[in-house]
């Protein structure tokens, strides 16, 4: 994978964790002003996810970078996104897979496994880059940042 650097958060958590990886996924958006992107098309997106929080669990990690994998990774390679109805939800515009909303969702599922977690990180965000040339950045706006 390209080294890349990423858009900084400012925060003052002690500990910063940077997990990246790639997949491979086509989707299309069902909206008329999408365009071309009505029909279904693939990427391979490049995803970088930081995670911040001030205490370390009882194996010394911050989170497993294996585990921030496996919940992404395993659910959007090699799959036709829309095919998810359990992310995306094709009857809401607020949930076509667009880039913006796959990066949202990331998101979601990374925090709901975070906030089972007894050491509480937050992941404060998702770069998600759909082609070489366009990338998305999502931030939770209520994110508690201490």
């Amino acid at each position: 994978m390209i080294q890349q650097i990423y858009p900084v958060v400012s925060h003052s958590f002690q500990y910063e964790l940077n997990k990246d990886f790639h997949f491979a996924a086509a989707h299309y958006v069902p909206h008329e002003a999408a365009g071309k992107c009505q029909q279904t098309h693939g990427h391979t997106y490049f995803a970088n996810v930081t995670i911040a929080g001030d205490n370390l669990d009882a194996s010394g990690f911050l989170v497993n970078f294996k585990d921030v994998k496996t919940l992404l990774h395993d659910k959007f390679d090699h799959t036709v996104m829309n095919d998810h109805h359990d992310v995306f939800d094709d009857t809401n515009s607020n949930d076509f897979p667009t880039t913006e909303v796959t990066a949202r969702k990331m998101y979601e599922i990374i925090q709901a496994h975070l906030d089972q977690l007894p050491n509480q990180p937050k992941c404060l965000q998702i770069f998600l880059r759909e082609t070489p040339t366009s990338y998305v950045i999502f931030r939770p706006k209520a994110n508690i940042q201490s």
